[in-house]
């Protein structure tokens, strides 16, 4: 019996067990990350080609977040900040190897997310809740970091980026798991074309995720589902069904398809009537990565620069909550929001008390969330780029510290982070340092970070004498943890997967040699 059919079966018991089921108290919690994916790339943030109309419902059943942003420019460290509801440089996810340079989890890569850390899964599980990540980890690709070892019940996707193919001599095809054995590569068993962009993979997550609510709703247990799909970071894909389809070009495609994908989803919770008692929260790692434009990167909408960048391009992101019953249809807040704020808004929902023992960037946006009409403090937004702090906004300004792009050798080799946005004295292919004179930028007014406001004028110096004492008190507080992304080695990489012998898959691993990881950005 395919997969496909075991979940139109236990919907049909769901149907009719549900009617006489309470609603979950505390709420099933479902965050859907995507990967790579812009501010500008739905229609409800004004894309042209209006070709996301299950996410453009959702937020006209929800609330829409246009003051979202991530915790980094880049997705492991982002990602380790959601889960923790911790800035990166507190959690260990960045590289003293460079100044302010950004730094992930390859496969070379010998840490992980550390043990000293409490993941939001680790945190519901206080509460009953079974938790399934789906798609990508990315959070350390040894078998002590990996899902099953952090809080999750559940996983299938794979731990690494799906760069490749590979010849599986000097690097091999990244793993996919069913929980915590591998049942086989990308590129293999798991097919990624990369001459035509067709893969299955996003109908394969969205089957692993549909049929995990379907089980747990039978079982009547409250449920963490983490989606994170991976189709929109480069090399990008779609499934035959989509695979020209959009006015976008393959990226395009990716987008339709996981819009379809969350779709179904919200479908899946109205058809089995746990709608009222499911939080779901829609948003992206970090901003479109435009230097893999213009065919396989999205669109940042207004802002300046994309991926790997603390401009706005770079870490603010698309963000959509929905709870029917409890959040109200149609509304808008302008709060400043960060991704390490679903941490504590999680626990909070579930009824569970945060950590005391160390410090939460993340803030509980429930009271936002229920009651569009409240406002939280006039909280910052740090914009950290490795181990530096580079920005900084309070309310509509954004101070700069540091800025810069890429160095000049990348760009002139075509690494661009900026393409057609490069702004004299802003994007700066050196770090530049404004530690003692902010660039400082109304992003109301500009929010393509093009015009730095006077440092003659009384409203930088108002400006200034707000955001500078909260530098400063950040700063005094900062603890930072150990960097777990500065060693490498090749022996280390996914040659010999837990499952491997099963399938036949296993492959000799070199001499361990470790190096301390060169990081370009």
């Amino acid at each position: 019996m395919s997969t496909s059919t075991l979940t139109f079966f236990f919907v049909i018991i769901c149907l009719s067990w549900t009617k006489n089921i309470a609603v979950h108290s505390p709420p099933n919690i479902i965050i859907m990350l995507m990967d790579d994916m812009g501010w500008g790339d739905l229609g409800v943030y004004g894309q042209p080609s209006r070709e996301t109309p299950n996410l453009d419902a959702m937020a006209a059943q929800g609330m829409l977040l246009p003051n979202f942003y991530t915790a980094n420019p880049l997705c492991s460290p982002s990602r380790a900040a959601l889960l923790t509801g911790r800035l990166p440089v507190r959690n260990g996810f960045f590289t003293t190897n460079g100044h302010a340079k950004n730094a992930y989890t390859p496969q070379e890569i010998v840490g992980g997310i550390s043990r000293d850390e409490i993941l939001l899964p680790q945190m519901l599980k206080k509460k009953g809740y079974v938790n399934k990540i789906v798609g990508k980890w990315h959070l350390g690709h040894r078998a002590q970091y990996l899902p099953l070892k952090n809080g999750f019940d559940e996983w299938f996707g794979a731990p690494n980026c799906h760069f490749g193919p590979y010849n599986n001599s000097g690097r091999p095809n990244i793993p996919v798991y069913n929980n915590s054995e591998m049942v086989g590569r990308y590129y293999e068993e798991f097919k990624i074309d990369r001459k035509t962009g067709e893969s299955n993979l996003t109908q394969i997550y969205l089957q692993e995720g549909l049929d995990f609510i379907v089980r747990q709703t039978v079982a009547q247990q409250p449920f963490f589902l983490y989606w994170a799909a991976d189709a929109t970071h480069a090399p990008v894909y779609a499934s035959r069904r989509f695979l020209g389809k959009s006015q976008r070009g393959r990226y395009g495609d990716a987008v339709m398809e996981l819009d379809y994908s969350v779709g179904q989803i919200l479908s899946l919770l109205r058809t089995l009537g746990i709608e009222n008692s499911t939080f779901v929260f829609f948003t992206s790692d970090n901003g479109a990565a435009l230097t893999s434009g213009p065919n396989e990167s999205g669109s940042n909408g207004p802002f300046l620069c994309g991926k790997q960048t603390t401009y706005e391009g770079g870490m603010r992101e698309p963000a959509i909550a929905w709870w029917p019953g409890n959040i109200a249809a149609g509304t808008v807040s302008f709060q400043l929001g960060s991704v390490m704020d679903l941490y504590t808004t999680s626990l909070a929902l579930a009824g569970i008390s945060p950590p005391d023992d160390r410090i939460l960037d993340g803030l509980d946006l429930s009271a936002i969330l229920l009651n569009s009409s409240q406002t939280l403090k006039n909280r910052p937004i740090f914009y950290y780029r490795g181990n530096e702090l580079m920005a900084v906004r309070l309310g509509q300004y954004k101070a700069h510290y540091w800025t810069w792009t890429n160095s000049w050798d990348e760009f002139k080799e075509g690494v661009n982070f900026c393409p057609g946005q490069e702004v004299p004295g802003v994007t700066t292919h050196e770090q530049k340092a404004h530690t003692l004179q902010p660039l400082v930028f109304h992003l109301g007014r500009d929010p393509g970070e093009k015009f730095p406001i006077s440092v003659l004028t009384m409203e930088y110096q108002e400006v200034l004498s707000r955001i500078s004492p909260i530098v400063k008190e950040h700063m005094k507080m900062l603890v930072p943890g150990v960097p777990q992304l500065n060693m490498c080695d090749m022996a280390v990489m996914n040659w010999a997967p837990a499952g491997c012998e099963k399938l036949g898959k296993c492959l000799k691993a070199p001499k361990s040699a470790p190096w301390r990881c060169e990081w370009q950005h």
